[in-house]
């Protein structure tokens, strides 16, 4: 019989991290442990505040889980109904199926991926490299730091009030930089947005390649009316859900950017990236801020996504475990 046992960790991060509904100077992430006969699998849990969820939660869902069986399961139909029964939250249920399919694919001396029935993941893959809403005056200080430039594709968290400065910002620093701009539902209306792509559009040596989440999820209305009108391509991700009509999202986006932590487990990620693709959507594979545990997880089903966000590991202060290296903006697994 597996053990399982769940330990948090507070992680101090290397800046405040500030997007445009709140800012943070820690974050507390939950690794989630299962071992037995020999092996053992990790996963991790980031609890994100838009869902609802806190540590203090996803700690009295473990317990109840405990309480109903969890210490019994050893497959994932066992693991599925057992969530059926006893409703967890996203992060949680992510964390108990990354540790299981671990300890699953372990136990059959299979990588991970080949367990899941995904392609490889190549050696080194590049990710986008996020920067945190800030006083204007202090971007390219934060560019010259971070050594921001070794990275293809710059995200740039905005609100509406700041963000055209910080852009201006970013590309009087590195002009001609891609840029994905991630909103984080900041605009109240299609119109504002538009607004705001006409006034980048003047700023020079700005490369806008990408616009993430620009209104709140509930604008489907908006966003219908602004997807042919926008002069950069529409990513979804507080829009889309594990239970997402991709039909409909295809009328209001140009992509998608999945997050393992949001859609509640790899299988869920890996269907909501092949129904993004068959819907002729950019699939693309982002993240929260997680230590290196829960991007090595992503890694897995990497070769699935186009464009991978995967930095929420370089925001914490002394990461530590150590499971993915970054170099000249690519990732590798150690």
């Amino acid at each position: 019989m597996p053990i399982w046992t769940l330990t948090p960790y507070l992680l101090p991060l290397r800046y405040v991290w500030k997007i445009s509904r709140n800012a943070s100077a820690t974050k507390t992430n939950l690794m989630l442990r299962i071992a037995g006969h020999g092996q053992h699998g990790t996963g991790e849990a980031a609890p994100n505040v838009r869902y609802g969820e806190s540590p203090e939660l996803l700690w009295q869902q473990f317990n109840g889980l405990l309480d109903n069986g969890l210490s019994e399961i050893n497959t994932l139909p066992e693991l599925d109904a057992l969530l059926a029964a006893h409703p967890v939250a996203h992060a949680l249920s992510f964390a108990l199926e990354a540790a299981l399919v671990q300890w699953l694919a372990a136990c059959a001396g299979q990588p991970v991926w080949q367990w899941l029935g995904v392609p490889p993941p190549a050696a080194a893959v590049p990710t986008a490299f996020s920067l945190p809403i800030m006083e204007p005056g202090a971007v390219a200080g934060f560019l010259r730091e971070q050594d921001a430039a070794r990275f293809q594709l710059l995200k740039i968290k905005v609100n509406q009030a700041e963000g055209l400065e910080l852009l201006r910002e970013v590309s009087r620093a590195l002009p001609g930089h891609a840029l994905l701009v991630d909103g984080n539902e900041a605009w109240p209306n299609a119109d504002s947005v538009l607004r705001f792509l006409e006034e980048t559009a003047a700023v020079p040596g700005l490369h806008l390649k990408l616009l993430e989440q620009p209104l709140p999820a509930a604008l489907a209305d908006d966003y219908r009316y602004l997807r042919p009108r926008s002069s950069v391509p529409l990513i979804a991700d507080e829009s889309v859900t594990d239970a997402a009509d991709f039909a409909d999202i295809a009328q209001q986006f140009h992509g998608v950017n999945v997050k393992l932590m949001k859609a509640g487990g790899f299988r869920r990620g890996i269907d909501l990236l092949r129904r993004t693709r068959a819907h002729g959507l950019l699939p693309m594979l982002g993240c929260m801020v997680e230590t290196s545990v829960g991007i090595a997880a992503a890694l897995e089903i990497s070769a699935l996504a186009d464009v991978l966000d995967l930095d929420g590991f370089l925001i914490i202060k002394d990461e530590p475990f150590g499971l993915v290296q970054e170099q000249v903006g690519l990732l590798r697994r150690v």
